[in-house]
């Protein structure tokens, strides 16, 4: 027993040197220059005590990327739309727990272990911004591009189309759909978003399993 406790004392304080080292270095090392010409873009990044998503204007650009969209229920084609909001997670954890009163152990279980990815997909009207839950950044055009490639990538295809998640949503402007890959806690919500957010040209820690980690990397390197 003080064999299991020992080895489960070492296995936490590894995790928090990784993620106390993950923060401080950056990723990437050395900043890029800067985009020149072009529209700048401003994206959002909204963030909880445990979950990190991305948040995109609703605009020609990415109305045209994402079609989809509009055709399995996300109203982005409505008037008062202003940003897409782009999640990812673990399924079971995910699907299952819209607020934190309907946290089941079974779906935490699957969450802190392996379990199928899906993406959230939201739309929402003007957000107020700076706030402790919203960090803005402004983009390159180039960026902004590399940004939407990756999201897209992360929809799981089925014969060329993507796959909603049938009968589950939070509310009338969200959808889950199918994603690429499998989630970890290790690689989880958080990571996605970091990896999303340099492709966009930001830079971020090198590994921010937490939301306030890549928070404060974000903060401190850009």
């Amino acid at each position: 027993m003080r064999r299991l406790a020992l080895g489960l004392s070492l296995i936490v304080l590894l995790l928090a040197l990784s993620a106390g080292l993950g923060t401080i270095v950056p990723q990437p090392l050395f900043a890029a220059n800067a985009e020149e010409g072009g529209e700048m873009r401003r994206i959002l990044v909204l963030s909880n005590p445990i979950h990190t998503d991305i948040a995109i204007p609703v605009d020609a650009e990415s109305l045209a990327r994402f079609p989809f969209l509009a055709a399995n229920g996300v109203p982005v084609d409505d008037p008062a739309a202003r940003w897409i909001i782009f999640g990812r997670g673990g399924r079971a954890f995910y699907l299952e727990t819209p607020t934190w009163a309907d946290l089941k152990p079974l779906p935490l279980l699957r969450g802190l272990t392996v379990d199928r990815a899906v993406l959230h997909v939201d739309v929402v009207g003007a957000l107020a911004e700076p706030s402790l839950s919203v960090q803005g950044f402004e983009i390159g055009p180039a960026g902004y591009a590399r940004l939407l490639d990756m999201i897209e990538a992360s929809f799981a295809k089925r014969e060329g189309q993507v796959v909603p998640v049938p009968d589950v949503r939070y509310g009338q402007n969200d959808r889950f759909f199918e994603a690429t890959g499998w989630f970890t806690a290790l690689a989880g919500c958080n990571t996605w978003t970091a990896r999303g957010l340099r492709a966009a040209g930001l830079r971020t820690g090198l590994w921010n399993p937490l939301p306030v980690l890549l928070a404060f990397s974000l903060t401190h390197f850009n």
